[in-house]
């Protein structure tokens, strides 16, 4: 029987259901992002990767490195590459699903960044309408510039754009008061009932939240002109498995 394609709405809301991290004991699952490079590149990921958490366009410091040959979630590092695990935001949306707040994702794209302020969506894909992570397409089509963003202050980093119904503010507020003291790092920007969040309009009487995007580290690798292959996305894990990349 063929099976009947799943759009990444509905793989979002699959996995946010899962999710069962406690940003205040940093305990619980967590969706991850798994990433490869070359071994040869990974000092170099490395780097990328602080200076991402550093700047802020990182959802999290949080990381897991697997060498190759060593199995992840049933998936076997190939010879020749480092695995990294990194937080998805689509955990964020787990967070808020767990507190009795309904999300209703909208898409992923690229937002145009100004002396370190977020200006507007250039691209987006509706989760809706694709198969595909929006993020993962927009990587291969490289017209992001994470690095200017990192080192100048301006420049096009991925993010997501969420909405949830304006009644709900006080309860998505103490979630983000909670992950202020957290690993969690992702929110780029949250809006006001009716009004258009970074040019995205959004359904009457909801608010909009952007995150940043998971996959920023692998774009900036990517720009460095480094092999990286991302499956954003890819499962959940125990929070307790990761390490802070700053300590690294």
């Amino acid at each position: 029987m063929t099976r009947p394609l799943k759009f990444v709405d509905q793989s979002i809301d699959d996995y946010a259901m899962q999710v069962t991290y406690d940003p205040t004991k940093g305990t619980g699952k967590v969706v991850y992002n798994l990433s490869l490079v070359k071994n040869e590149d990974f000092e170099y990921a490395v780097s990328i990767l602080k200076d991402a958490y550093k700047t802020g366009v990182s959802v999290s410091g949080l990381v897991k490195f697997c060498p190759s040959g060593e199995t992840v979630a049933g998936y076997v590092v190939p010879d020749g590459n480092t695995a990294i695990c990194t937080i998805c935001s689509i955990t964020f949306d787990g967070l808020l699903i767990k507190r009795g707040v309904p999300i209703t994702p909208i898409g992923g794209g690229v937002v145009e960044i100004e002396n370190r302020a977020p200006l507007r969506f250039t691209h987006i894909i509706l989760y809706e309408h694709t198969t595909i992570d929006p993020l993962q397409v927009l990587i291969s089509q490289q017209i992001t510039s994470v690095n200017d963003v990192m080192r100048k202050g301006s420049g096009n980093i991925l993010a997501n754009i969420r909405e949830f119904h304006m009644e709900a503010e006080p309860l998505v507020g103490s979630v983000l008061d909670e992950l202020a003291d957290s690993s969690f790092s992702g929110i780029l920007e949250v809006g006001v009932p009716n009004i258009p969040l970074l040019g995205v309009q959004g359904s009457p009487q909801y608010v909009s939240i952007v995150a940043v995007g998971g996959t920023n580290p692998m774009a900036a690798i990517r720009e460095g002109g480094r092999w990286v292959q991302t499956q954003a996305m890819k499962g959940l894990m125990d929070v307790r498995e990761f390490v802070e990349i700053r300590d690294y």
